[in-house]
Parts: C-alpha cells; structure tokens; sequence
C-alpha cells in the first residue's frame, strides 16, 4: 500500500483519462491520496474533487507565487470555509518561493500568508504541506517563530541534509519525489539514507517532476512506484517493508484510518 501525499488531480492534463489513470495509480499499489489546492479556483477544485473517492483526501492554501495582488483577509476567509469539510487534513501547499519571486515586496507579501495560513491551521488543529524553493532559512525562521503545532510536511525536500535535524526538531516530516531518482540528484539521494525512516513520506507532486523512467512526461500517482523502488534501494531495505512504514507514517501524519 501507498499513499501519495502530494497531487493535483485536478489538473487539466488528467482529464482526459482520469479513470484509467487512478486505475493505473491503484494496480501499482497506491490506496490512499493527498489532494493540493494552489489558489483559491483549485482550493475549491480540491473540496470538490474528494467527494468522488473515499481515498481521495485533500489539503486547500495559496501557493506562495499565487498570493501577489490578493487580499489577504478575504482569501484566507474563503480558505477557512473549506475547512468545514472531514476529507480536508492539511493546510497546503503553502510557504515561500524565492527563486521564482525576487520583487522584495512580493517576497514580504509570501511571508503575510505563509505565517497567516500557519496560524490558521492552528486554529483549526491542521499540519501544513510546504513548498520551499531556495528560501531555507526564512521557512526555518517562520516555523521556529510560528510553529505549526500539529507539523508539517517539507514538501518534495530540497534543502541541504545539514538541515534535517533542525527542522526535524520543529515537527518537520520529509517528503521525496521524483528528483530522488535522477542519476545526477546527490542531495535528494543523501537525505532518503539520512531521514529517521519514521519521519519519512513518499509523493508525486503530480503532474510535475516525473521520476526516471518517466522523466520529461506527464507525472501521475501510479508512478510513485518508483520512487519508493529507489529509497528501498538507497537504504538496502525491502521494499514492502519500506512502503508499509511509508504509507503507516502518512496516515498516522494525516490522521487517517490505514483501511
């Protein structure tokens, strides 16, 4: 069993075989999956999506590149009524993007909502998924001050194994996707070996970073398959042992049953 903790099914490129491609998602073993909003439109998307399929679960946020020009208290409001939903278990994808965004004032305006939508998920007893994109040490600095009191996930790591410990420290799971299986990502490959196992998840961020041997397509949930094949290999474990621990953390990390 797997749970890919990150997705966004509601993409236009599923539509057209969505069917088959759960079907296909579900033959390679993947039970259970994490639904991501971005923006509002595709927040909405989400609450809608995870009433088709009791697997479906769903996380709804504004995305840091998606917040430039939107009123803060407005959107956060109408983020906050999709909360009422059961299925919704995290607040996501959230966090600062600095690679992207280099205006200083669009980067203060990522850090309003990151640290709004923080404490709205503490309000409402929600962890965070987080998207971290060369802005280490301003989300380390946000969640050291903020800190999410039911965790986070650091969403398809890309910071440094130096930095695990820290953010271990604060609550922190790390998620892998399809970069630990590039043949030139050294860093990724490090940290599935370093990451206490119990710590650990597995995604897809599909439809994005599709993992070798997809590499350059269209990413979907079935091919998660082998992402957890390369953790097993890197750290000479089973891999249905390692997929069990994988899927038991994600449903322990969510809060939900593992039937």
């Amino acid at each position: 069993m797997i749970f890919d903790t990150h997705c966004h099914l509601f993409d236009e490129s599923f539509q057209k075989d969505f069917d088959a491609m759960i079907k296909r998602a579900r033959k390679n073993g993947v039970q259970k999956f994490l639904i991501l909003g971005d923006n509002l439109k595709n927040s909405l998307a989400t609450v809608e999506m995870i009433k088709k399929d009791p697997d479906f679960y769903g996380a709804v946020g504004i995305f840091p590149c998606e917040c430039h020009g939107c009123d803060l208290e407005k959107t956060l409001g109408e983020i906050e009524k999709l909360l009422s939903d059961k299925a919704i278990k995290a607040i996501g994808e959230i966090g600062l993007d600095h690679h992207w965004e280099k205006d200083p004032g669009q980067l203060k305006e990522q850090e309003m909502f990151f640290i709004e939508q923080i404490k709205l998920a503490n309000r409402y007893h929600l962890p965070l998924s987080i998207h971290g994109r060369d802005a280490c040490e301003s989300i380390y600095r946000i969640l050291k001050e903020y800190r999410p009191e039911k965790g986070a996930i650091l969403h398809c790591y890309s910071f440094s194994c130096e930095m695990i410990e820290p953010f271990l420290q604060l609550g922190c799971f790390i998620s892998l996707g399809g970069p630990v299986t590039f043949k030139n990502a050294i860093t990724p490959k490090e940290v599935a070996k370093k990451v206490p196992l119990d710590r650990l998840l597995v995604e897809t961020d599909s439809p994005y970073l599709a993992p070798v041997p997809y590499r350059g397509k269209r990413n979907e949930p079935a091919y998660i398959i082998e992402i957890v094949r390369e953790i097993a290999h890197l750290r000479n474990m089973d891999e249905k042992e390692i997929e069990k621990t994988l899927f038991d953390n994600a449903c322990r990390f969510f809060g939900v049953s593992e039937s």
